[in-house]
C-alpha cells in the first residue's frame, strides 16, 4: 500500500508539530516539552513559528544563520497513541478500505515522528488484534506491514473493540477510532468509559459519496456486506429521505459524543483528500 508521497510527507511533518495529546501517562519516555519546569534534554531544531515561546529560540543559531529556530526537547513524559481501525465488512470494499488505512497510517506517522509510542489495533470478524508498542520513525515499516496484513470482514462490535484496547492499556493516551460507525453496539458508553480512564479521544468517520448521497432510483436487491443477507428495496424520494434522516441522526449522536467527552469528531468522504481530514483532527475539530 502506497501511503505517503513527498508532498504528503511534507504536510504531515508540519502537522505533527501541532499534534497534541492532553492525556499523560506516568511512564518515562520521549515527548516534546511544553510545560515550564519539565525535565528535558535537547531533541532538535525547527523553524520558528509566530506564537512560539521566545525563550526557546536558539539565539546562537540565529546569530550564525540569520534565521530564527526553535528548540524542541525530550521530556520525562510518555505519550501513547492508540489507533483502532474498524475492519468490519462495511469498510472492506474499496475505496473505503484503503482510505481508512491511509488515515490510520497518517495519524500513526505523526505520532512516531514525534517520538511517541504507538499501538495499532484492528477489529474484524477474527477478533480484536492489538500490536506491541512502537516508537520512532524506524517503526513505520512495521506499522505499514500491520496495515497491509489487516483482514477485513464480517460484523463487529466497535464498543467491544474500544473496551478491549482500553482494558489492555497500562496507561492513558490518545485513542483514535477510524470507522464508519455503522455499528449498533453501545459506542457512546465505551467512549465514555475510555474518557473516564483518562484517554483523549478522536473519532474519524469514513463514508463513501454513495453513502452520503445515494444515487439510486428504482428496484434493487441489496446485499449486506457483513452478513450476506439480501434485501429488496425500491428507491424513491421517500426511501432516500428516510435513509438520510437516519444518517443525520448518527452524525448528531457522534457530534454529541465528541462534545460531551471533549473529543474531536471528523467526518470525511473518500472523495476528499485524506490530508483535509488529518488537518481537522490535528485542529481537534468537531464536524
Amino acid at each position: 500500500m502506497t501511503v505517503f508521497d513527498a508532498a504528503t510527507l511534507r504536510e504531515l511533518e508540519a502537522l505533527r508539530r501541532r499534534l497534541q495529546v492532553r492525556a499523560r501517562s506516568a511512564g518515562s519516555g520521549e515527548r516534546i516539552a511544553s510545560r515550564r519546569g519539565s525535565s528535558a534534554e535537547f531533541l532538535e531544531h525547527r523553524a520558528y513559528e509566530p506564537g512560539d515561546d521566545l525563550r526557546r529560540i536558539d539565539w546562537l543559531a540565529y546569530a550564525r544563520s540569520g534565521d530564527p529556530v526553535f528548540k524542541l526537547f525530550r521530556a520525562e513524559e510518555d505519550v501513547v497513541v492508540r489507533v483502532i481501525l474498524d475492519a468490519s465488512g462495511s469498510l472492506s470494499e474499496e475505496p473505503k478500505r484503503t482510505y481508512a488505512k491511509k488515515l490510520a497510517a497518517s495519524v500513526a506517522y505523526m505520532a512516531l515522528a514525534n517520538q511517541e509510542r504507538v499501538q495499532f489495533a484492528s477489529s474484524s470478524a477474527n477478533g480484536v488484534r492489538v500490536s506491541d508498542p512502537m516508537r520512532g520513525r524506524a517503526a513505520l515499516p512495521k506499522l505499514l506491514r500491520l496495515l497491509d496484513e489487516c483482514s477485513f470482514g464480517g460484523p463487529i462490535s466497535l464498543s467491544d473493540a474500544i473496551e478491549t484496547v482500553v482494558r489492555r492499556s497500562s496507561r492513558a493516551g490518545l485513542l483514535v477510532i477510524v470507522s464508519d460507525f455503522f455499528d449498533s453496539s453501545p459506542v457512546e458508553e465505551a467512549c465514555g468509559r475510555a474518557r473516564a480512564e483518562g484517554h483523549d479521544l478522536a473519532l474519524l468517520q469514513v463514508l463513501s459519496p454513495e453513502e452520503l448521497s445515494p444515487p439510486y432510483d428504482g428496484d434493487f436487491a441489496l446485499e449486506d456486506v457483513e452478513t450476506g443477507a439480501l434485501t429488496e428495496v425500491t428507491f424513491d424520494s421517500s426511501v432516500i429521505d428516510a435513509y438520510l434522516a437516519r444518517l443525520n441522526q448518527l452524525f448528531v449522536r457522534l457530534r454529541g459524543l465528541a462534545k460531551h467527552n471533549g473529543a474531536s469528531y471528523v467526518r470525511t468522504s473518500t472523495a476528499s483528500p485524506t490530508l483535509e481530514a488529518i488537518r481537522r483532527v490535528v485542529a481537534k475539530g468537531v464536524d
